[in-house]
């Protein structure tokens, strides 16, 4: 095998590498897109049931927001649904991120 052929041989390899991590990129960055959405869904239906329990909101608001919640879950699937810890005194009130969150 000649020089040439080998090094198209290592070209092809990296591209096709190169191919794989984008779409492992992809694939990230759409998990994480819906995942906010799941959040603005499921903050809209806290907002819903709170405004029918606490001044007179409508329960047809409820309902369209739980059937927006319904339709995200069965196009994405299942979302977390376990209520956030209230964030912290001692860390001053800012955020905290990581690389796993990119």
């Amino acid at each position: 095998m000649s020089l040439l052929d080998k090094m198209k041989t290592q070209a092809g390899q990296l591209a096709e590498k190169a191919q794989q991590g984008v779409a492992q990129g992809k694939d990230k960055l759409d998990d994480l897109q819906a995942k906010k959405k799941a959040d603005a869904l499921l903050r809209d239906l806290g907002a819903a049931y709170h405004a029918q329990q606490r001044s007179g909101g409508s329960a047809d608001a409820v309902q369209a927001a739980l059937a927006a919640v319904d339709a995200h879950i069965a196009e994405h699937g299942a979302t977390d649904t376990a209520p956030s810890a209230p964030p912290s005194a001692e860390g001053g009130g800012g955020a905290s991120y990581s690389l796993d969150d990119v």
